[in-house]
């Protein structure tokens, strides 16, 4: 089984900006060494032989033209936004710091 320390989830936790309790952070811990855990299980599965699939039963991939169309009015893109200046959404600053333009 895969060792993962309190370190890594609050690490990765921090790179996802995720605020954990100590609670969910032993939590994780747990749950991804059970997922690591099956992976290795995974990768020790002889696979010779067996041709690579993307689907159990023949299914058809059904194709259609890749051709433009008309663009939306701009509009009646935001006419439903609850906040917009003229045809843009207007959102609430998420980074500290920057100056608005």
């Amino acid at each position: 089984m895969a060792d993962v320390s309190r370190e890594e989830v609050e690490r990765i936790a921090a790179l996802a900006r995720l605020a954990l309790t100590d609670a969910e952070a032993e939590r994780a811990v747990t749950e991804l060494e059970a997922i690591l855990g099956y992976v290795a299980l995974l990768e020790s599965v002889d696979t010779e032989g067996v041709e690579p699939t993307r689907h159990v039963l023949p299914l058809a991939t059904p194709m259609r033209d890749d051709a433009g169309a008309a663009a939306m009015d701009p509009e009646l893109a935001v006419a439903n936004a609850p906040d917009r200046e003229g045809t843009a959404f207007v959102v609430p600053k998420v980074i500290e710091g920057e100056e608005e333009g």
